[in-house]
């Protein structure tokens, strides 16, 4: 087998690095900051408030039962989920009325 070599003419991969150096990078971020933020909000929520309504209620209203607290640490997980949900769907709602707005006034 025979193996061909670098010919001097061609530019190697460094070379044409240097080329590339004048074109300018995007470095936006792909994700809005708000939805950033509603993201680190629930994540937030998610931790503290199922944590904070057992240690809460434990003692608070089901009298020493854990096994109660820990069923309504549960329920405030899911409320914390399911508004979450809530939020996102409504948000992408709105960037879809955007979007179909910027058709139309494109037309």
């Amino acid at each position: 087998m025979a193996t061909q070599r670098i010919r001097t003419t061609e530019k190697t991969h460094l070379d044409q690095d240097e080329t590339k150096a004048e074109v300018k990078s995007n470095i936006t971020p792909a994700v809005p900051s708000s939805v950033i933020a509603k993201l680190l909000g629930f994540t937030f929520a998610m931790i503290t408030l199922p944590i904070g309504s057992y240690f809460f209620t434990v003692n608070t209203l089901f009298g020493g039962n854990s096994t109660y607290a820990g069923g309504f640490a549960a329920v405030m997980a899911n409320v914390v989920l399911i508004g979450y949900v809530i939020v996102a769907f409504n948000d992408d709602k709105s960037e879809r009325e955007a979007a179909e707005e910027e058709k139309k006034k494109s037309r």
